[in-house]
């Protein structure tokens, strides 16, 4: 039984420690990036398509802001500003949809990340778990796989690629 729990098990970060580009997130999220993406349902559709725009910067304190723009196909648009506060070994990453504060922690080329993302569902609100992902593939290009679930079952998928400018 143990076997077979081990084989369900997801990668960690320890197992992207000696891969490269080394992925230094004070390096990659600096200055202007651009990211295109997709939005999947629960069963792998996709369902929206968007572009985003990205403002990176870091202050004295090692504090970083991310301010990101997203445009979708249907019109909407969406802000979302992101704070990267020194924690333990990694960052506190909150923002003002955040309901649950992100831990990211990094190794080798990866990033993991997982928090609660407030969304509108309907007339209403929805809280969603959201494991993110982020692998840098080349200096300037970072691949980033999101599971959205909801009472412990996937609801949803994003992936984007973002790059630097």
């Amino acid at each position: 039984m143990a076997l077979l729990l081990a084989g369900c098990a997801g990668p960690g970060l320890d197992d992207y420690a000696q891969r490269s580009p080394a992925l230094v997130p004070e390096q990659f999220f600096e200055g202007e990036l651009s990211a295109r993406g997709v939005v999947k349902d629960y069963t792998g559709e996709v369902i929206r398509t968007f572009d985003a725009d990205i403002v990176a910067s870091w202050d004295d304190q090692g504090i970083g802001t991310l301010e990101e723009v997203f445009r979708f196909d249907d019109g909407e648009e969406q802000t979302r500003v992101w704070t990267l506060t020194p924690h333990e070994d990694g960052y506190k990453a909150t923002a003002g949809d955040v309901v649950e504060a992100g831990q990211m922690r990094w190794q080798g080329n990866a990033i993991h990340m997982n928090y609660v993302l407030r969304v509108a569902y309907g007339d209403g609100t929805l809280d969603v778990r959201m494991d993110d992902w982020m692998y840098l593939i080349t200096p300037d290009t970072l691949i980033n796989q999101t599971t959205m679930s909801k009472w412990g079952i996937d609801v949803g998928e994003l992936v984007l690629v973002i790059q630097k400018r």
